[in-house]
């Protein structure tokens, strides 16, 4: 955020009418866009690396996915993308010595850098460091040979002993799918609009963590964005008129010449939102499961009612269908928390998190059920899906080992949200809300949020299952088909 607060914004960006500020040493720089005009500070993100895309300098963001309405530009998105495109910065030093590099600088190109006696450093992106190449030349020994990633044996920050980077691929780009204006929600399938995600391989088979970053741009008609530039900046000295102006007014023809006001906001004509995940980790497979394509089935949304959980949904399975081949993994797992707090001013929607069970708990559990229109579950003697299935790894705090596990075990640790492990040789400690040894309440208030389940090899069929909790008639349903070919 220090480079992005000193650093010179780029100035042939289109700014419409907007007046954009200078810091607190009079540089109006990379903090200020037409969006954010007076530098408002969200977190360490910086303003302009968020509005743009592609970006011209380093970013901390590794690209996943481009979904656009325009897939001709797909080729100049992939190849501009930081994965596969180095970005430069300048860097200087400390006045007062000289070897310390300074981590920020107020020069946002190469001329103005050098001629300043910085110097010019391009940036690589980079997912993990091999750490099995130590030298140059067993670094690019490696590269592409192993498992089709690009190595470089570069600095990973500015100063740093050099390493064998592993750098990312270019990002997917893709068609966006259709969507009505305005909206937040399904698609045309009439399942939510969404991408899968594969997770890249990490070499060093170390755990990461990561943030997940969507943005979504709401483009506009109104002027060609890729041919407007500041020069159309408005500009009265120069009589330049910007295309789109703040709040004006427009002559109707009426005889009275009344005009009207049009609710145009220049900051927001053309811009970008988005949102961020939570923290996650990305761990490495067990040997059990080198081989087979893994999908994760997990649960969105959060407790409330459709008005409490806006702009989110409430709770549903995801992916609510899934699709998969005998000989792939599944791996069912959720989160939630036990301090979901959704009172006023609660952001967009209504106060309150209408639910079942202890307020301001998630719960999720897994039981079958006969198709997907039942709101009962299936009874163990006509139950079929985890009958057919087998253990390929469970948590490492569990009491058997995955080859242990019977079906019984499997649908009691689901129906139970990971609180039983088995149904007959485990042991389990009292309860700490309820003193009592290995008990649950019907509503699941005394297990924990959070579940890391197992991962499962299913036999062909079509499976239904519900969430007992969450599934409350007429008012959400949290239901999942699963179909093994």
């Amino acid at each position: 955020y220090n480079d992005c607060y000193m650093r010179t914004r780029n100035k042939r960006l289109f700014t419409a009418d907007q007046n954009l500020g200078n810091n607190n040493l009079g540089v109006s720089s990379a903090i200020f866009t037409r969006q954010n005009p007076n530098g408002n500070r969200r977190g360490y993100e910086c303003p302009e690396e968020r509005d743009y895309y592609p970006y011209w300098h380093p970013s901390p963001w590794v690209d996943i996915a481009v979904l656009t309405d325009n897939t001709t530009f797909c080729p100049y998105y992939q190849s501009q993308s930081f994965n596969v495109q180095p970005k430069g910065l300048c860097r200087q030093t400390f006045s007062d010595n000289s070897s310390i590099p300074r981590p920020w600088s107020v020069y946002n190109n190469q001329n103005d850098c050098t001629t300043n006696g910085g110097t010019w450093w391009l940036a690589r992106s980079y997912i993990d460091i091999d750490v099995n190449s130590v030298t140059k030349s067993s670094c690019q020994s490696r590269n592409n040979t192993l498992d089709g990633y690009t190595r470089y044996w570069d600095m990973p920050s500015f100063g740093a002993a050099a390493a064998c980077l592993v750098a990312p691929k270019a990002p997917d780009c893709q068609l966006a799918p259709w969507s009505r204006v305005n909206h937040l929600g399904n698609g045309r399938s009439g399942v939510p609009l969404n991408y899968t995600w594969t997770i890249p391989y990490f070499p060093s088979g170390s755990t990461k963590l990561a943030v997940v970053r969507l943005r979504y741009n709401i483009s506009t008609d109104d002027y060609n964005p890729w041919a407007t530039d500041s020069a159309k900046n408005q500009n009265a000295a120069q009589k330049t008129v910007s295309p789109i102006t703040q709040n004006p007014y427009i002559n109707i023809g009426s005889t009275t010449n009344q005009p009207l006001r049009l609710a145009i906001n220049t900051a927001q004509f053309g811009r970008t939102f988005q949102d961020r995940s939570h923290l996650m980790e990305l761990v490495p497979r067990p040997s059990a499961l080198t081989t087979c394509t893994l999908y994760n089935l997990n649960v969105r949304g959060k407790r409330g009612n459709i008005v409490q959980v806006y702009p989110a949904v409430e709770y549903d399975f995801i992916p609510n269908r899934l699709t998969v081949l005998q000989k792939d993994c599944v791996h069912i797992q959720w989160t939630g928390s036990n301090t979901h707090n959704n009172g006023n001013p609660a952001g967009d929607g209504q106060a309150g998190d209408a639910g079942e069970g202890l307020s301001g708990t998630d719960r999720s559990n897994v039981v079958e059920s006969p198709n997907p229109l039942a709101n009962y579950p299936t009874p163990w003697d006509k139950s079929t899906m985890f009958k057919g299935a087998s253990v390929l790894w469970v948590p490492s705090y569990w009491t058997k080992v995955a080859a242990d596990m019977t079906p019984l075990d499997v649908a009691l640790a689901y129906a139970s949200a990971g609180n039983f492990q088995c149904f007959s040789g485990c042991s389990y400690p009292a309860n700490t809300l309820t003193g009592v040894y290995g008990a649950i309440d019907p509503l699941l208030t005394t297990v924990t949020p959070s579940f890391q389940g197992l991962v499962l090899r299913f036999s062909p069929g079509n499976y239904y299952y519900i969430g007992t909790r969450n599934n409350n008639f007429s008012n959400r349903s949290q239901k999942g088909q699963l179909t093994v070919k």
